[in-house]
């Protein structure tokens, strides 16, 4: 078998030198141009090895029991263990020599191994490459096996790749976790300051307490020595008083015997005196003298017996002190009990409210991770047509929502005029009759004061019509009427453009959403009946003409016009027309000027705050409706059912309008309303969410209060 020289692989050391790392991780490209590279330089080892390993020529019978001779070991060609094992290749005896081709490719894999720095993780990838190659080697010789090595090989570098994929889709991950690792490291100390701190405000309350109950126990203390010694004073006392009287009714007794031996002598010397039987008087004083000593015995007995009775008057005082000592005790008893359920609510409340606080404070942190910063609407005045003062005007008592309406309509308005045409929709069943066209049509390209006018002009067809038809097949016969029925389409798709791009305008809002089917007709006629029969009560308030109103007035004219609104919706509508909490009702209100409009239809502050209460009210009353049901709103309600919920929030229904409400919810006309104790047979059942939707399409306002207030 041939040798394999060293320059036949000298190649070798040049590719691996050009491909060895130098401390970054290599990517796809250089890697296929490496290998690309290399599978060209592998052909002309193939072409050198051809001579040392022939197909012509047998296997070398090499033993296969030397299993510590194994040719690629996992240990790196410069270490210790390596160059040992070296050594003891090389005292093996010559009886189990390895062949001559299993030794060149062995050194081949040393040399390219010694190549390669491995003590970085970029090289990890070359590494593969000398195995790679000595792999290629044995499949380009053993042509028998080449078919099933060749699959192993692929299988390999498949499944290597895909590795390499979901390392590289994984690292992105890492990066995230890491972040999120952070976050919530931060989260956690700034929660764990927050306890300390809680904990340090705890322990003060707590060592303010202690104080306080050690004060406490002071008095307790020294009003108990007080007590005691007072009753130490009073048992003396009472000794004391005892001793006195003892010896006082013992003074009585010696004085009394005196005077009794006093008198007997002064008997016996003068006994002519009192004119009687000395023996008499004699037994009489004896008799007198032993009714002395039983009465006095007796005297003794009782003070022995009741000695220690209390007067009946002073128990009546003590008795009386103790019951207004009970009652002042009773009442404290009760006053602790309340304390301390108001202790233990407030403690709860404490909880609930460190619970919503640390809730509060978790949105609050997550609202500030995701929010964005709030815009510069300052920024705009540039892009706005008629610069600053224009977008003051625009932007005045508006919020952000608001203010980005405004913003589109005025990108949008530029938009519209530089269009010259419409494309036509077409005539789908999707596509409002006033829009079924196929072609281009031209943008007429008005202004909004136009736009408004025209719409102005159609209402007042609209009402003063007496024949009714579909209100969108009127605004294509009115727009033929007045352009002709050339530019009649024109000027709709022209119109229609404008009133769906303007919302802020009140006028171009309420014709779109009647021109849509969103909203009844009726609505806006009913508003503008309305607005001029306030308008209308007012002039009639104002006896001199002027077209002035004091406060008084203003205030007097809103509750006889409204009667069914609130106190603080009759101040919001005070307040629009100018009126201020600081001003007094003799202030003078120019009430015309509550009803005027600018040239684009916008109209004053007082006129659409009356419609955001009409708004608002009709929210309230449906949703007062459907509580009354007690129904979801995918639940089915029936007419009686519906009939008997408006009755009750509603009582002040005429029958008139109650039969439209109902007509209008279950959409058949109000002649096909069944009779009171009637039921229909069919068409009766209606999903509650679509009758709740057809009500707020229509006029619907209450009639009067819920509950009906007893005639006086």
């Amino acid at each position: 078998m041939a040798s394999l020289k060293p320059e036949h692989l000298s190649f070798t050391t040049t590719s691996r030198t050009h491909l060895r790392p130098l401390g970054v991780t290599i990517d796809d490209s250089l890697l296929t141009e490496t290998k690309s590279t290399q599978k060209r330089k592998l052909s002309q080892k193939r072409k050198t090895l051809s001579g040392s390993f022939s197909t012509g020529s047998h296997l070398s019978p090499w033993p296969t029991y030397i299993s510590d001779q194994t040719i690629l070991h996992n240990r790196k060609p410069c270490s210790d263990d390596y160059q040992k094992r070296a050594g003891s290749w090389q005292q093996q005896p010559l009886g189990t020599t390895k062949p001559r081709y299993l030794e060149q490719l062995e050194n081949y894999l040393r040399k390219e191994l010694l190549l390669l720095d491995l003590g970085t993780d970029s090289a990890q990838e070359l590494r593969l490459q000398p195995y790679r190659e000595i792999f290629e080697f044995f499949i380009e010789d053993f042509k028998t096996y080449k078919p099933l090595l060749s699959s192993i090989k692929n299988a390999y570098e498949v499944m290597l790749a895909h590795q390499r994929e979901k390392i590289r889709a994984l690292e992105p991950l890492k990066a995230k976790l890491v972040t999120v690792n952070e976050d919530c490291n931060e989260r956690i100390l700034a929660m764990r300051a927050e306890e300390r701190y809680e904990i340090s405000m705890l322990k003060k309350e707590k060592m303010n307490l202690l104080k306080l109950i050690d004060k406490k126990n002071e008095e307790k203390i020294s009003l108990q020595s007080e007590v005691t010694k007072l009753r130490k004073n009073l048992a003396e006392e009472y000794l004391h008083y005892l001793s006195e009287r003892d010896a006082r009714k013992i003074l009585i007794a010696d004085l009394n015997e005196l005077r009794y031996q006093r008198e007997d002598m002064s008997l016996a010397q003068y006994p002519g005196i009192w004119g009687e039987d000395p023996v008499k008087l004699t037994v009489a004083l004896k008799m007198a003298r032993q009714d002395l000593t039983r009465m006095q015995m007796e005297l003794n007995t009782m003070k022995a017996n009741f000695g220690d009775v209390v007067p009946r008057r002073d128990f009546e005082m003590q008795e009386k002190t103790n019951k207004d000592l009970q009652e002042q005790l009773d009442s404290l008893k009760d006053d602790y009990e309340e304390v301390r359920k108001e202790h233990e609510m407030l403690l709860q409340l404490h909880m609930s409210t460190l619970r919503e606080r640390d809730q509060f404070y978790a949105e609050l942190q997550e609202i500030q991770r995701t929010s964005t910063p709030r815009p510069d609407w300052s920024k705009c005045e540039d892009v706005v047509a008629g610069g600053q003062d224009r977008w003051h005007v625009l932007a005045e008592g508006k919020n952000s929502d608001q203010l980005v309406d405004v913003l589109l309509e005025e990108i949008g308005e530029g938009l519209l005029r530089e269009k010259d045409f419409f494309p036509g929709l077409g005539y789908g069943e999707s596509i409002p009759a006033f829009l079924q066209f196929d072609g281009i049509v031209e943008n007429k390209k008005p202004t909004k004061k136009d736009v408004v006018n025209i719409l102005k002009d159609a209402w007042k067809e609209r009402i003063a019509e007496e024949q009714k038809e579909k209100f969108s097949d009127f605004f294509f016969n009115f727009l033929e009427r007045r352009f002709g029925p050339s530019d009649a389409m024109a000027w709709a798709y022209t119109i229609f453009e404008y009133i769906k791009l303007f919302h802020s305008n009140e006028v171009m809002s309420q014709f779109y959403a009647v021109l849509m089917g969103k909203r009844k007709e009726s609505v806006y006629i009913k508003q503008k009946e309305t607005i001029a029969q306030l308008l209308k009560e007012m002039t009639h308030a104002d006896s001199q003409n002027e077209g002035l109103l004091t406060m008084e007035q203003l205030s007097t004219v809103l509750r006889s016009t409204f009667p069914f609104k609130k106190d603080e919706k009759i101040q919001e509508l005070m307040e629009a027309g100018g009126w201020h909490p600081s001003s007094s009702n003799a202030d003078l209100v120019n009430y015309r000027l509550l009803f005027m409009e600018d040239e684009e239809g916008q109209s004053v502050p007082f006129l659409q705050k009356l419609w955001e209460q009409y708004l608002n009210e009709k929210d309230e009353y449906l949703y007062e409706l459907k509580q009354e049901l007690g129904l979801e709103l995918h639940d089915k309600v029936t007419l009686p059912k519906l009939h008997e919920a408006l009755m009750t929030i509603d009582p002040s229904l005429d029958k008139q309008t109650l039969n439209g409400y109902l007509s209008q919810a279950f959409q058949f006309p109000v002649t096909e309303l069944p009779e009171e104790g009637e039921e229909k047979e069919e068409g009766t059942v209606i999903q509650l969410q679509t009758a709740l939707e057809q009500l707020q399409m229509s006029d619907v306002r209450r009639m009067g209060p819920r509950e009906q207030e007893p005639a006086t």
